[in-house]
């Protein structure tokens, strides 16, 4: 029988993109939705049987990449395979493309169930174990977005926020205490439409060739996204939203295709009125926004034809 195992979903606070050219990365927990591997009645027979559908090519996957010799996971496909058989679906109330971790929290579930030879960290500090685990995990994740760095899995298998120092560095760290009575508030802000990672990171992929791009993104992005990480870790905020101004602008100036165009004005406002700052949540293109305000009431007046999902106050 499957151990009750819940994967929460994650929110890429700081690093989208920029990681992909070695910037640094925060990444941390979010409880609010959550996954399991179930073989209960408990979601609508249509969801029940699409995503009992989708596990079994994902194992077709699997079983195919193990064959190979190309994954590090021993994965028990047998078992999986006959779980499935038997009507084993993931029930997930993350929601899908909104860049909040859905496939991650699944991986995770998989490889928790059925990985044979596991990388069980012995405590935080484990560098070593994180690393490998992070390469594992995106290996099986690829099936998803064509390539995966495995921070999402690895976020979702661990629950722990993790800060991503480089391609080969990263640390698990404590967040600032959150304030329930603070000011200050980091919120998500729901586009309506899901969005589609593959064609905007092979978008990504694809302006790096050019001079002027790839430089703003070493001279400036990376910069300002490293300026936030440092501030936001030491609860030190007002170093923190002047960063954060200014890669909030980066953002509109430089990534329209991930920014949905009925947000650009909203965005727009954030940067004139200092009321809040928007920036991308995991690639764009839709699902969740990340917003930033010193000053949650004032943001919610500007903002007061959306429902905030408040992640973390201060």
């Amino acid at each position: 029988m499957i151990k009750e195992s819940l994967f929460y979903a994650k929110i890429l606070l700081f690093g989208e993109y920029g990681i992909i050219e070695d910037s640094m990365g925060l990444s941390i927990p979010y409880n609010y939705y959550k996954g399991k591997l179930s073989f209960e009645n408990d979601a609508d027979e249509k969801t029940i049987a699409q995503s009992n559908t989708h596990l079994k090519a994902y194992a077709a996957h699997l079983r195919k990449e193990m064959e190979s010799g190309e994954l590090k996971a021993q994965i028990d496909v047998d078992r999986l395979d006959a779980d499935i058989a038997k009507g084993m679906h993931f029930n997930s109330d993350i929601p899908q493309g909104f860049g909040v971790g859905s496939s991650g929290a699944l991986v995770a579930a998989i490889y928790n169930q059925y990985a044979t030879n596991k990388i069980t960290p012995a405590d935080n500090s484990a560098r070593k174990e994180i690393l490998e685990l992070k390469v594992t995990l995106a290996q099986m994740e690829s099936y998803f977005h064509g390539k995966s760095s495995g921070m999402d899995p690895l976020i979702c298998y661990l629950n722990i926020p993790i800060l991503i120092k480089s391609k080969s560095d990263l640390d698990a760290v404590g967040l600032p205490s959150y304030n329930a009575e603070g000011k200050g508030a980091i919120f998500l802000l729901n586009t309506g439409n899901p969005g589609e990672t593959q064609p905007l990171v092979n978008w990504f992929l694809e302006r790096l060739k050019q001079d002027g791009f790839r430089n703003m993104m070493k001279e400036q992005f990376v910069k300002y996204n490293d300026e936030c990480i440092k501030s936001f870790l030491k609860g030190d905020y007002k170093p923190l939203f002047a960063s954060l101004k200014k890669l909030s602008k980066l953002a509109l100036d430089n990534f329209t295709p991930m920014i949905p165009d009925l947000f650009h004005k909203l965005w727009q406002q954030g940067i004139e009125t200092n009321a809040y700052y928007l920036k991308l949540c995991g690639s764009g293109g839709g699902g969740f926004i990340l917003g930033f305000t010193p000053d949650l009431n004032k943001a919610k007046k500007y903002l007061k034809e959306y429902e905030l999902e408040i992640i973390h106050r201060f």
